[in-house]
């Protein structure tokens, strides 16, 4: 009973949009005039670039690491991008749904090992993101071409409207979420640990794999992988792929992205086997540990594919 009333918790309808802090703003307008100058950030572009090449040579190593290794890589990969997708992205940015206290410590754990910056700041960037797409006010505008949108919005000072919209909305929830705030307070010991430290170790420690091979691959090939495929959602998912919801807006259903993120978006996906995160989450409802999950309804979607989607869902 109790596991079938954790069900049907998990199936309630989304809030309406004006209620929401990540909901599209009509009302904002791009200043005249010419753009603010780009200002390189060039301690951000020696370290991604260090970090890539550290990467390649994580995958020349990999024929020499054990297949522990690369089993365990893989598990490092799954719960860090659970940390994005399942956390930051549905959780704590959109509040799709509800946490309990051992899931949303779980979660803030695996965000720590994504590095990906704190909770805080990647859902406050991420309703910036939402409320103000593809127009200045947006950290990653896709408008400003795919370099910039998967990674070159990191190696640049944020534009100021960014900046501007980002201190004004509403992030009460947040501040409220003791394990956002304790994971913000705690957040560069905790990369160092979950990030690197264990990765690293658990092969070393347990089958007896060299420190060189367990810190280039589990720790920073996998950390980089997780990484663009977190950017692939900016970039890639923006520009190409389907659009069966709405044609008049970039955002797209990518296949591949949705693969390699493990389901980063909120869209209703019609292949769950790609969507590991959605069916993480309908799993921890369940076992009793989420609840509330917000999805639109059959009609609602039918309607909107109807009203304005490009036709695609023909093909799936």
């Amino acid at each position: 009973m109790k596991q079938q009333q954790q069900r049907k918790s998990c199936t309630g309808i989304a809030p309406p949009e004006a209620t929401r802090e990540d909901a599209f703003d009509t009302t904002y307008k791009e200043k005249e005039g010419p753009k603010p100058a780009r200002r390189i950030v060039w301690k951000n572009v020696l370290l991604m670039t260090v970090l890539h090449l550290s990467a390649a040579y994580g995958v020349i190593l990999i024929p020499s690491a054990s297949p522990w290794t690369l089993l365990w890589s893989v598990l490092c990969f799954v719960i860090s991008a659970l940390g994005i997708t399942a956390g930051a992205h549905r959780l704590w940015s959109h509040r799709s749904y509800k946490a309990s206290l051992p899931l949303r410590i779980f979660l803030g754990v695996a965000n720590s090992m994504a590095f990906q910056n704190d909770i805080f700041e990647w859902a406050r960037d991420h309703r910036v993101h939402h409320k103000y797409s593809e127009t200045d006010a947006d950290p990653h505008n896709a408008v400003r071409g795919f370099f910039f949108a998967h990674i070159g919005w990191l190696l640049v000072r944020k534009h100021p409207d960014v900046i501007e919209k980002g201190r004004k909305l509403e992030l009460s929830d947040l501040l409220a979420d003791k394990v956002v705030m304790f994971q913000r307070k705690y957040y560069k010991p905790s990369v160092l640990l979950m990030c690197f430290f264990i990765p690293m170790s658990v092969p070393w420690y347990l089958w007896g794999e060299s420190l060189w091979i367990a810190y280039f691959i589990p720790a920073v090939l996998r950390y980089t992988l997780v990484l663009n495929a977190t950017w692939l959602v900016n970039s890639a998912a923006h520009m190409w792929g389907n659009r069966p919801y709405d044609h008049f807006i970039n955002p797209r259903e990518n296949k591949f992205v949705t693969f390699s993120a493990i389901g980063m978006e909120n869209a209703p996906n019609k292949d769950l086997s790609l969507n590991l995160t959605t069916c993480f989450i309908d799993f921890m409802c369940s076992l009793g540990l989420a609840r509330d999950c917000k999805r639109a309804s059959r009609d609602l979607i039918l309607a909107r594919i109807q009203r304005t989607g490009d036709g695609s869902h023909r093909n799936g």
